[in-house]
């Protein structure tokens, strides 16, 4: 399932600043726009890959998964 999360970035002094609205703790800092969303793209991926693992780490064995949507 692909899903959509909103970036803010901007500009702060000499460095480009931003964070993934959704996502509690995914924010970067880099020298270019470019570098910025790319990092952000990165950090995001692997903070979904890290709550995902921890999820199913808490609910031990016999669990189910569902796909929601809002």
């Amino acid at each position: 399932m692909s899903q959509t999360y909103t970036a803010v970035v901007k500009k702060d002094g000499r460095w480009w600043i931003g964070w993934i609205e959704e996502i509690p703790g995914v924010n970067c800092q880099e020298a270019t726009r470019d570098e910025l969303i790319e990092s952000l793209r990165v950090t995001l991926a692997e903070a979904l890959r890290m709550n995902r693992d921890d999820a199913r780490l808490a609910a031990g064995k016999d669990f189910e998964e569902h796909q929601i949507a809002t």
